[in-house]
């Protein structure tokens, strides 16, 4: 192994006690001018996300399949029960109609039972 030169190490020590004591961290402040249309933008991307099938809550199925079908089911769904909340939610090659969104299984199930008067083959899709 190779020793450095006294003059060397007292070189490479000086400069590097030098340069090191002249280092610090730079201190600064960050001030962000944001436009009050982004604040606007971001509110109505969290609204329409909002509607996207990922949150907790419990749905009615009442299809399974082709698109056309599905349809005819939603509007027909819409007929028998006006104001409800009804969707057709796509899934590689069906198509769903999903009814409501239900916080509880109590709420739910006692929706089932009224839409299973006209829609018997409904059932419950939990979170």
């Amino acid at each position: 192994m190779r020793v450095l030169a006294p003059y060397k190490l007292f070189f490479l020590l000086f400069f590097s006690l030098f340069l090191g004591g002249n280092l610090y961290a730079q201190d600064g402040q960050l001030n962000i001018e944001q436009d009050q249309k982004i604040s606007k933008l971001l509110a109505l991307k969290k609204e329409v996300n909002g509607d996207i099938d990922t949150d907790n809550v419990y749905r009615i199925q009442l299809y399974y399949g082709g698109i056309n079908r599905a349809n005819k089911i939603q509007n027909d769904f819409r007929k028998k029960f006006p104001g409800w909340y009804s969707t057709i939610k796509f899934e590689t090659p069906n198509y769903k109609v999903w009814v409501g969104r239900y916080r509880s299984r109590l709420e739910a199930d006692r929706r089932l039972l009224q839409v299973k008067k006209k829609f018997p083959t409904a059932f419950l899709l939990a979170p």
